[in-house]
């Protein structure tokens, strides 16, 4: 039994030594076709058929089915020594038919891994439900797979990337101490100024990755906590505006705000600072010297909020902006190669806007600038709130 999905189709071996039984049941699975859940295609069947116990164990060897509708009386050995002596036992599931049904036979058969059970004589309903359930137990197995290999896909590829993020500012703090142990620059602490700054300037940013991880984690697992509360927007633009002044001061980058006197929304004040903190430290950062960055705060018809981050920065391909909210993304040209950031920063602000029930939209030319479009409305209130009230 193959875990690929899509379940398309199900190889079914039919093993009785009646061939009355045999064609019977083959014809009641011809046209038949189970719907699954979250699967928009039915599931059909395939039919291979066997008349002694040495034939299906011939089948069995030569390919795996998925399912085996097995009798247990047949003329060579019986159904439990087939599945005893049935390689990949485990990879089929089997539905043990017999007119000889006993607690004894029914103990044997589950020990030896049989699925389900169908009394002589049958009717072609009855096989039909019987063969329903184990078309949905095999999805369900290998929905379950997959799942599995999913998630151990990205832990491996999550930690890859945390280990190659983490490896170079490690190895960079570790040689300045090295260094300043070894006093190669003579025993005055001020000629070790430059590699402490250095040092903390790669600390913060581990510090800074970290931290977005775990804003990541919280967010896709849904124990974020959150204070809702009234906030101004415009007061939270303004404050966030004084602390990156100095970031474009830097790059002689001018920063404007564009608002009404107040803009008041239900959300979180954490949420708030870091959405617009990520929208104008990337219009600096990925600004040219001497540019603009633009933020403009308006109320939409219906109550939403509209946050747009414009500016004249460097901007971005076709490319890079089809895989801009990916995660660990950092775009690597000849302008960006200096640009520090864990990549992450943008995922997040995605998934905190769609807290809101809003939508990110970007538009880009490369070489001249970058616009981000957001829409928020308000949140609503826990309810735990709403009763202390």
């Amino acid at each position: 039994m193959s875990d690929q999905l899509p379940v398309h189709q199900l190889d079914v071996l039919i093993v009785d030594d009646e061939a009355g039984m045999r064609e019977g049941a083959a014809r009641s699975l011809e046209g038949f076709s189970v719907p699954l859940p979250d699967f928009n295609e039915n599931v059909t069947f395939a039919v291979r058929r066997a008349a002694t116990g040495e034939e299906a164990l011939a089948q069995l060897k030569a390919k795996s089915p998925d399912i085996v509708l097995l009798d247990y009386k047949l003329p060579d050995m019986t159904g439990i020594d087939v599945l005893t002596a049935a390689p990949g036992a485990g990879d089929f599931l089997t539905i043990m038919i017999t007119a000889f049904a006993s607690l004894e036979v029914a103990v044997n058969a589950t020990k030896r891994g049989a699925f389900d059970f169908l009394a002589k004589p049958f009717t072609p309903e009855e096989l039909r439900a019987t063969i329903s359930k184990a078309a949905r137990s095999i999805y369900l197995h290998r929905k379950a797979r997959r799942l599995e290999e999913e998630k151990r896909q990205v832990r491996f590829e999550f930690i890859s990337v945390l280990a190659h993020e983490l490896k170079s500012p490690l190895a960079a703090v570790e040689g300045y101490m090295h260094l300043m142990k070894e006093r190669m620059k003579g025993p005055e602490l001020a000629a070790y100024d430059s590699m402490v700054e250095r040092s903390v300037v790669r600390i913060g940013g581990m510090r800074k990755l970290v931290m977005d991880l775990l804003d990541l984690t919280r967010l896709e697992s849904g124990k974020k906590k959150r204070a809702i509360e009234q906030v101004d927007l415009v007061k939270a633009a303004g404050l966030i505006l004084e602390n990156v002044a100095a970031l474009a001061a830097a790059k002689k980058v001018t920063l404007e705000l564009k608002a009404p006197p107040a803009l008041v929304l239900s959300a979180d004040p954490g949420e708030i600072d870091m959405i617009i903190t990520n929208l104008l430290t990337n219009s600096v950062k990925y600004n040219k010297e001497g540019g603009r960055a633009v933020l403009e705060l308006d109320r939409k018809e219906g109550g939403a909020v509209a946050i747009r981050c414009s500016d004249t920065g460097i901007g971005m391909t076709e490319e890079e902006l089809a895989k801009l909210f990916g995660e660990f993304v950092r775009m690597k040209n000849e302008h960006t190669r200096n640009i520090d950031g864990s990549g992450l920063g943008l995922s997040i602000l995605k998934k905190v806007v769609k807290l809101y029930g809003g939508d990110v939209k970007v538009q880009s030319k490369y070489g001249e600038g970058t616009t981000f479009e957001l829409t928020l409305k308000d949140a609503p209130v826990p309810a735990a709130a709403e009763a202390a009230h």
